[in-house]
């Protein structure tokens, strides 16, 4: 087809007996060589934009977009900081929800036990079970849908990353609650923990095989017969996970000097014994808010999203949509009472990562292109622009004299190469635009509010956009 062909575009509508058809619509152009041309000469036209081709050519457009204001003006120091421990690295894995959890639990530990600010608690303890409770969820799901024909969209999302390093809140509860912690020493990191990419290959096929297993014999299979194979794949799982991660601790011996080198022992304890005794956090307590703009969305709605979680039987997703101030209140109110708070947001937008700035203003993309982003929070959650990417814990808050916030303190797991020693700076107006949820003790929110948990959740698509795992490195 020659670059001067026109063609006309047409939306689809359902015709007589719901058949779809193309419905004709406004008279649109293919490009021709004359539209190119004329882009050419509008460039050519404006300096700036020559100016800005030469320095992109040489440099990454964040580094020529950088406001150098945003960044002068950069400050750690905030009204309300809280002493939390030195920063973690979730390395080259997804685990970022697993760490941001762990942070606010470490916190408990540190104090319970007088311990050094260093201490951290397994993440690897806890991914192992994730990812078989995963691994089971998938498969049970598998059962679940066998109706389902190869190529549907819901079956196509189950086979797409069943055994994923995201996650969400609920999920952490989910394993707390069945598994307890163990300290980092108990189980430490191995080369698969650290940089999950191959483990999670390699056994992501052997759940598709055993899927696809599965359907095949549901043919002639009886119920407990599918059942009797799936407890045998999960049997190889298990093997699998132990031989990246190493096998996780149903007891062990604990003991300790705190920072005044006083010697303390519990003796043999289970990982759920050390959790009450060292922990001790009413994870019922808490509830997860999120602000979801969206016009399909309602406030003051529970909402859950369909075959997302990690544990058959486990406590589903349950998001409890406020609007941006209750969030942000509910927030102030816990930091400035003296504890942490878990929260979701879009990291990746308006970031600088080595300097650990989050600023809506921290890159002039108008002035290098000459154009700039214009869709609001519900518009880029509408069209795919912006999702929850990555989980991490506020740890500091700045309010101005009226007790407003101004900018947000945060605790990230990318180690303390960035920002202040791996702490970064959240302004205001980033919260308001790319934070998602945040999890929160249930007496900072009205009981008004928190009636709406004894509703029935509305459900969601799999494929929703309040769907999406924090699983960000």
């Amino acid at each position: 087809m020659s670059i001067k062909s026109r063609q006309k575009p047409s939306a689809i509508h359902a015709g007589k007996n719901g058949a779809r058809k193309r419905k004709p619509v406004a008279r649109a152009l293919g490009l021709t060589h004359e539209d190119i041309a004329r882009y050419h000469r509008e460039m050519q036209q404006e300096p700036r934009f020559l100016l800005a081709r030469n320095a992109v050519a040489n440099s990454s457009v964040h580094s020529v977009a950088k406001s150098r204001p945003v960044v002068a003006g950069a400050r750690h120091t905030f009204s309300h900081h809280l002493n939390v421990g030195a920063a973690t690295s979730q390395n080259m894995s997804g685990r970022c929800w697993l760490f941001a959890g762990l942070n606010v639990m470490r916190v408990a530990a540190i104090k319970s036990m007088n311990l050094d600010e260093k201490f951290e608690l397994s993440q690897s303890y806890l991914m192992f079970w994730d990812k078989l409770e995963k691994a089971n969820y998938f498969l049970h799901n598998i059962l679940c849908t066998l109706d389902e024909p190869v190529g549907s969209r819901l079956l196509d999302w189950l086979l797409t990353s069943p055994i994923q390093d995201g996650g969400q809140w609920d999920m952490f509860v989910n394993l707390i609650n069945k598994y307890g912690v163990v300290p980092k020493s108990v189980m430490p990191e191995t080369d698969s923990s650290s940089n999950t990419a191959l483990m999670n290959g390699i056994i992501t096929a052997k759940l598709r095989e055993f899927a696809c297993k599965l359907r095949d014999a549901s043919r002639s299979s009886t119920p407990a017969e599918l059942e009797q194979m799936k407890d045998e794949f999960m049997s190889v799982i298990y093997r699998m996970l132990c031989i990246h991660l190493g096998e996780p601790p149903t007891h062990f011996e604990w003991q300790w000097r705190d920072k005044k080198q006083k010697f303390h022992r519990d003796g043999n304890v289970t990982p759920k014994q050390f959790y009450k005794n060292h922990v001790g956090i009413d994870l019922d307590d808490y509830v997860c808010l999120i602000n979801c703009p969206q016009k399909t969305k309602r406030y003051n709605t529970l909402y859950t999203v369909e075959f997302l979680g990690n544990m058959v039987g486990g406590h589903p997703i349950r998001y409890l949509n406020v609007e941006m101030d209750v969030m942000k209140a509910a927030a102030v109110k816990q930091i400035v009472a003296g504890e942490s708070v878990w929260f979701g947001c879009d990291v990746g937008k308006m970031l600088d990562r080595d300097l650990g700035i989050l600023d809506m203003n921290v890159y002039d993309y108008e002035l290098v292109y000459g154009t700039k982003p214009e869709l609001d929070k519900a518009q880029r959650l509408d069209y795919g622009q912006s999702c929850m990417t990555h989980a991490m814990v506020f740890s500091g808050v700045d309010l101005d004299a009226s007790g407003k916030p101004r900018k947000w303190r945060v605790e990230n797991s990318w180690g303390e190469k960035i920002g202040d020693k791996g702490f970064l700076i959240m302004t205001d107006r980033w919260f308001d635009e790319y934070m998602y949820e945040v999890v929160v003790q249930k007496k900072y929110v009205s009981q008004k509010i928190l009636a709406v948990l004894k509703t029935a959740p509305v459900k969601l698509h799999p494929w929703d956009p309040m769907g999406t795992l924090a699983r960000s490195g």
